[in-house]
């Protein structure tokens, strides 16, 4: 994990290695500032010699200064290198999740991963930042002032010691304590980002079904959740000061008492300055141990956070390109043979099973099948979102798992179930699908996927901004503008996967008809609920349970497989002329 993480410090290992260098300065200043106080008591006051106090006192000025140089450029050059560690991470992190497949998303969840790029990367930003700093200034500190404690009185500085020795048991029984509760903490925090996600982008539905109180009392229970594991966490935590308080009080007490008695001592050896001194260090090394605490605290809740930031950067994708990849793709022909997948290679039940089905380049097959008939996972895998379990899907005449996935992918235009439009202009939104496309091109996408007609009647036509998430189109506007920009790939196999279903029936045949007369080359997958859009494609598959139920032509379908002609029937109402209606 360690090594992991530390590759991601990158050009910011300057900052990292000079932060320390500072920090011990600044220890080194602070040790000396004791010394010059006890030689302005022990020898100036006692003295009565003026000039001696002035010129310590202008040295421990000078020495102050440097301290809080030291000081100032550690924490600028600290506050850089953990803010460009954190900026690498969260850089190391998208870009590992670019490369992710369907299968490893599956995996972490989107609020899963939105919790790591947020919370966990601010909480080893702060830890590492706390490093720099602290864990190397307070244990130099420690050990200098124990050293300057042992120079000056051995017997007092044991004292110092043994309170070490008591304090770093407690740090150690807490910490591990407290733990276990921060390692459940953060996973909680997926639940409370899951629940903000769902309901901000489901806000609409929820105001329609008057289901705001349902929600919060989702989200109190994500919230309550997190809050009781960390009143636990803390509460092992809380009992850290006051036992460290307490230590050190005690510590204090024997110091006054034994050196009050050792300075009346004649022949004792410890001057008064000595004793004001071990007491200026006796503070650092007390200071510097609960200052350890809270680094050993603060590294005990940013751990699992680190571990599931490691999870994420050392995941490899299930899907990755091929040793000797292929970077053209000859035609739109598509061959499933004996195909079976399963999401989960441990499922007993494949979701496809021992499918073999070949189509040729430029052929439009129209896919029906009920709910969970696994539609959506058959099409998944000729762009390759998913690989097969067994079998092979072959396109252009090569296994998919033989092209470059940029090259395969940029060849076969999926427009998924759910369409998704980003912010920006409808010029943007289409560019999607080809960032060099001309002016000209997305107008003509829009033509053939029938937006046109819509986007003309804006004030601004193709320079309207679309919301996020294109909350300011409908449905079947959103579904055309997602089939324009997959049109603009100008790709080899063009698959619509019930992308027409929020539009009209007589808007669906145009796009339909634009499509058998402007891109007749281009092999078309359509899946879709409603057999007119499909009925006048070449051949038309009707899935049932994983499973090839029928294949051929509307007219043949309706003779000889009886789910089609059950589908047909309901939604016809057993009327033979259907181009009729």
């Amino acid at each position: 994990m360690v090594k992991t993480l530390s590759h991601y410090i990158g050009e910011y290992k300057t900052p990292s290695i000079l932060t320390p260098i500072m920090m011990i300065g600044e220890v080194v200043m602070e040790m000396i500032i004791p010394l010059l106080m006890a030689r302005i008591i022990d020898v100036g006051l006692a003295n009565q010699d003026l000039p001696y106090i002035i010129r310590v006192g202008l040295m421990m000025l000078v020495v102050a200064l440097f301290g809080l140089t030291f000081g100032l450029v550690a924490a600028r050059l600290a506050a850089k290198a953990s803010a460009g560690f954190a900026k690498n991470l969260r850089q190391g992190m998208f870009d590992r999740i670019q490369t992710f497949s369907f299968a490893n998303i599956d995996r972490f969840s989107t609020a899963g991963l939105v919790t790591r790029l947020t919370t966990d990367i601010s909480n080893v930003q702060n830890a590492f930042q706390m490093l720099l700093r602290m864990c190397f200034r307070a244990p130099v500190s420690l050990i200098a002032a124990l050293m300057m404690a042992f120079i000056i009185n051995p017997h007092l500085a044991s004292i110092f010691l043994i309170t070490m020795l008591i304090l770093a048991g407690i740090i150690v029984l807490l910490l591990v304590l407290a733990l276990r509760y921060f390692k459940q903490a953060f996973p909680k925090y997926d639940a409370l980002n899951e629940s903000v996600q769902e309901n901000v982008n489901g806000i609409r539905v929820v105001k329609a079904f008057v289901r705001e109180s349902h929600e919060d009392k989702k989200f109190r229970k994500a919230s309550e959740g997190i809050y009781r594991i960390f009143i636990k966490a803390e509460g092992v935590v809380a009992w850290n000061a006051p036992l460290m308080t307490g230590t050190i009080f005690v510590s204090l007490m024997l110091l006054s008492w034994i050196g009050a008695k050792l300075v009346v001592s004649p022949g004792s050896g410890l001057e008064t300055g000595e004793l004001f001194s071990l007491f200026t260090y006796c503070l650092t090394i007390l200071m510097n141990l609960m200052m350890l605490s809270m680094i050993f605290v603060m590294i005990t809740m940013a751990e699992p956070s680190a571990r599931r930031i490691t999870e994420v950067l050392t995941e490899e994708t299930t899907i990755s390109n091929p040793a000797d990849p292929v970077f053209t793709v000859n035609d739109g022909s598509i061959e499933f043979s004996h195909v079976t997948f399963r999401y989960d290679k441990h499922a007993e039940e494949p979701v496809l099973s021992d499918i073999s089905l070949s189509i040729r380049s430029g052929e439009t097959i129209g896919i029906i099948g009920g709910t969970g008939s696994s539609k959506t996972s058959l099409v998944n895998l000729i762009s390759r979102l998913y690989d097969v379990s067994e079998g092979a899907v072959k396109v252009g005449g090569r296994d998919v798992r033989d092209y470059d996935l940029e090259t395969l992918r940029r060849e076969v235009a999926v427009v998924l179930q759910k369409n998704v439009l980003f912010s920006g202009t409808i010029y943007e939104n289409l560019r999607w699908g080809n960032e060099n496309a001309t002016d000209e091109e997305c107008r003509e996408a829009a033509r053939l996927a029938c937006a046109d007609e819509f986007i003309e009647n804006f004030p601004k036509k193709y320079e309207t901004v679309i919301e996020r998430g294109g909350t300011n189109v409908s449905g079947g506007q959103k579904q055309r503008l997602c089939i324009a920009r997959a049109l603009l790939k100008h790709p080899k196999v063009l698959i619509l996967d019930d992308s027409t279903s929020a539009v009209d029936t007589a808007t669906d045949a145009k796009i339909t008809k634009a499509f058998a007369e402007s891109i007749p080359d281009t092999t078309k997958l359509i899946i879709a609920q409603r057999i007119s859009s499909v009925q006048h494609a070449d051949r038309i598959l009707v899935l049932d349970h994983g499973h090839i139920s029928g294949i051929g032509t509307h007219a043949e379908l309706l003779e000889t497989n009886a789910i089609y002609r059950e589908v047909y029937e309901s939604q016809t109402g057993g009327s033979k002329d259907f181009d009729a209606l």
